[in-house]
């Protein structure tokens, strides 16, 4: 099997170097044969003329490194057009085209596959297909992104703010110039849009709640240290009765729990399924390696047949925001009031609340009334 890689930065050049590196039997039937750069002088098999790999009628698989939307929705389109497999790492472009492409892989009769977009080298999307083979999954939840884990773990263990460990983790290259994807919420959202299809056979749009962890504090964190918790920054989907819901925040455990025991730039993203029960998956969600050896495995299961579930997206689940009810905290410094609070505690110049177990629309009432009066707040769910 022949294959071209799109893109050579980090994981692309992982992808390259584990096929040629590696011994395995079934590495020695891959070859990789072109690779797309912005150079030729990048790597001896370099091109920069996307042309040669779509038309080149040897090359059957395409592995998207490319990141972003742009072109990689335009070269991924074109490669399922012309007959290729493509399989990727790039969660952005995956969660926003992802019904257009799996119906054009369906029609030109190639696989579309995403493992290493959600959760690096983690085997979280194979085994979530293979637990719906004979269950059926009613939450999927975790800790999606390994930069807001480090961060929030960093600040919990080594009594540090947000901004000077924000710089630890762009200085370490886990944390971008610009990290809005990672500290906003829009990298974890696209996981969870790809989880949830995979999951849900549900495609969609990235407009349920979604509060950002960039406001988090020290003073928050040993807030929370009092009462033996620790604070994670967590994707969540619950389905029941023909209805889901989606939301991406801070949410709090007892420091006894598995997430909370996460350290560093870790993932752990489980599921709850009605026969298996809870499985959870742990490990490196990104990286050089991680991800390349997730997209290499990819490749394996097409060359060897290996079955891999198509994935059907049937959308015959409705949206609700009033489908489970949960305790959460808001910090703000402004008081708040009302029937919708449990509890309020003074910390350090701020007011703690604790509300009543209420739905996620209520959450989103309280939230807007705060907003008018103190931008900096932060909200957390308090996890069960």
């Amino acid at each position: 099997m022949k294959i071209a890689i799109l893109g050579y930065g980090t994981v692309g050049s992982g992808v390259y170097e584990i096929i040629t590196n590696g011994k395995s039997l079934e590495l020695e039937k891959i070859e990789v044969k072109s690779v797309f750069a912005r150079s030729r002088d990048k790597m001896h098999l370099a091109t920069d003329d996307i042309n040669e790999i779509i038309n080149d009628e040897e090359i059957s698989v395409v592995v998207e490194c490319l990141g972003g939307l742009n072109p990689a929705y335009d070269f991924i389109k074109r490669s399922i057009e012309n007959g290729k497999h493509v399989v990727t790492a790039n969660k952005a472009v995956a969660a926003k085209y992802l019904d257009e492409f799996v119906e054009l892989a369906e029609k030109n009769n190639v696989k579309f596959i995403f493992e290493a977009s959600v959760g690096g080298g983690i085997p979280w999307l194979v085994n979530l297909e293979r637990t719906r083979r004979v269950d059926d999954v009613k939450r999927v939840y975790g800790i999606f992104n390994g930069t807001s884990n480090f961060i929030l773990d960093n600040m919990y263990r080594n009594d540090q703010e947000f901004d000077s460990t924000l710089k630890a983790a762009q200085d370490l290259g886990y944390a971008e110039a610009d990290p809005s994807a990672d500290v906003d919420g829009g990298d974890v959202v696209n996981k969870i849009i790809l989880s949830n299809a995979l999951a849900f056979d549900i495609h969609v749009q990235p407009d349920f709640p979604t509060y950002s962890m960039r406001n988090i504090t020290k003073n928050d964190i040993d807030y929370l240290k009092q009462y033996d918790l620790a604070v994670k920054y967590i994707g969540e989907t619950n389905v029941e009765g023909g209805k889901y819901e989606t939301s991406v925040m801070l949410s709090i455990f007892g420091k006894e729990s598995q997430e909370a025991a996460v350290p560093l730039n870790n993932n752990i993203i489980s599921l709850d399924g009605s026969f298996i029960g809870e499985l959870k998956f742990y490990g490196q969600g990104a990286g050089k390696f991680p991800t390349g050896n997730a997209i290499v495995q990819d490749i394996v299961d097409i060359n060897e047949g290996s079955t891999r579930i198509d994935v059907v997206i049937k959308n015959n689940l409705s949206y609700s925001e009033e489908l489970t009810r949960r305790n959460y905290l808001v910090r703000s410094s402004v008081e708040l009031s009302g029937e919708l609070i449990e509890s309020i505690e003074q910390y350090k110049g701020n007011f703690y609340v604790k509300t009543k177990e209420i739905s996620l629309k209520q959450l989103t009432g309280l939230v807007d009334e705060v907003k008018e009066k103190d931008s900096s707040f932060v909200v957390a769910k308090f996890h069960k």
